[in-house]
């Protein structure tokens, strides 16, 4: 170094350019900002309201969990075991149900149960020698397992079979009812609530009386059914359980019929079930819109139609004799030749109107004309026409005319 000695104006030049640069190239930092003085003890709690609102208020906007309640989340689903109503359904359980057939698609019902109510008004009064009123609550299309899930305990079941028909159905008494009858058939007195024991079956004498009235209930049905198709209502058996009482598919569906019986300040319900299967041999009779309703032959204009055929007039051939030739020997044929008929004098003569052969005939002569004396019937046709029904009756009036 004593060698070289530095210059130390030059060395400070350099330093200098070096630190001007590395200035340019790095960034400022910001100002750092001095802390606020200390506030008070209402500031910080006014300022911790407004953030917890903020957060409210974004979170409502944004939309909050909710938990629902069990009774809103069976007004959903649209099931409620406490009030089970079959003829107002809402939310999944209509969606469900909507595929299930409705009474009103066979109007006929409605008017064979009204007819059922006017019969059981007469017979009741009747059978129990009281003042009894029937009236028809509701008829509705159900599901034969939500049905028997349904039924209020404890109860009598009837099942009864439908001999032409050949299926079942089911007729239910509620306890209300069941010691209505009791009463009014022993003699209870009128004004005094019935007094039922829990945890008692039925007794004999008890489920013999409303065996009695069970018959009473079918017998009129069969009168109800009678002007559409006839059939025999008979108990097949009596059942207090409703897992005893299955008589089809808990998914197939039925025809519910709810009955209201009063008799003065006492009485009860009577329910009757029809499965969609047992009622569906007379479903053609129950799709119509009144009693007597025609679909497809009409017997009127049927015979109308058939005298106008009747007087109609048709042009008939006389066949002797068909033959099938070769073409060549038909192209042969000259003015002269014979053709020789394969067929015997008393051979019998096809008589056709078109290309439907009608009769068969001999031929002969009347006067001068060749006529045809017919040996066979007259073929029938495989439709079977009033005009042949009556055929006598025509034939006869003809005559007289």
């Amino acid at each position: 170094m004593a060698n070289n000695p530095i210059d130390q104006d030059a060395l400070a030049a350099e330093w200098g350019l070096a630190l001007e640069s590395d200035d340019v190239a790095a960034p400022v930092p910001p100002p750092v900002k001095a802390a606020p003085p200390p506030a008070d003890a209402d500031d910080v709690a006014s300022q911790w309201e407004a953030m917890v609102e903020e957060n409210q208020s974004t979170q409502t906007s944004k939309g909050a969990d909710r938990i629902l309640n069990q009774e809103e989340i069976d007004g959903l689903l649209g099931f409620n075991l406490a009030d089970l109503n079959f003829s107002d359904n809402s939310g999944i359980r209509a969606i469900i149900d909507s595929a299930m057939v409705s009474y009103e698609r066979l109007p006929m019902l409605e008017i064979v149960f009204d007819r059922l109510v006017r019969l059981l008004t007469t017979s009741l009064r009747n059978f129990t020698s009281d003042n009894v009123e029937v009236s028809l609550d509701t008829i509705t299309s159900v599901r034969f397992g939500d049905y028997l899930n349904s039924i209020p305990l404890p109860a009598i079941l009837a099942v009864f079979k439908a001999e032409e028909w050949e299926n079942f159905g089911l007729f239910t008494i509620n306890s209300s009812l069941i010691y209505s009858i009791i009463d009014v058939l022993l003699g209870g007195r009128r004004g005094q609530s019935t007094v039922r024991v829990e945890g008692r079956p039925y007794t004999t004498i008890e489920t013999n009386l409303v065996k009695r009235m069970i018959e009473v209930v079918l017998a009129d049905a069969e009168l109800a059914f009678k002007p559409l198709s006839p059939v025999k209502l008979n108990i097949d058996r009596i059942e207090t359980n409703p897992r005893f009482a299955a008589i089809t598919r808990p998914a197939n569906a039925a025809i519910l019929v709810r009955l209201r019986i009063d008799m003065e300040d006492r009485g009860g319900h009577a329910e009757l079930l029809l499965p969609y299967a047992t009622i569906e041999p007379i479903r053609g009779v129950l799709l119509q819109m009144f009693m007597g309703e025609k679909f497809g032959r009409d017997p009127i204009w049927e015979g109308h139609l058939a005298t106008e055929i009747a007087h109609a007039e048709i042009v008939v051939d006389a066949v002797l004799y068909e033959a099938k030739l070769p073409l060549r020997q038909m192209m042969d044929l000259k003015v002269g030749d014979t053709l020789p008929l394969a067929v015997k004098p008393d051979a019998l003569v096809a008589v056709r109107c078109g290309d439907v052969t009608m009769t068969e005939g001999r031929m002969g002569r009347v006067g001068d004309r060749v006529s045809v004396k017919v040996a066979k019937s007259l073929r029938r046709p495989r439709t079977t026409l009033a005009m042949f029904e009556n055929s006598d009756e025509t034939r006869n009036r003809v005559d007289a005319q």
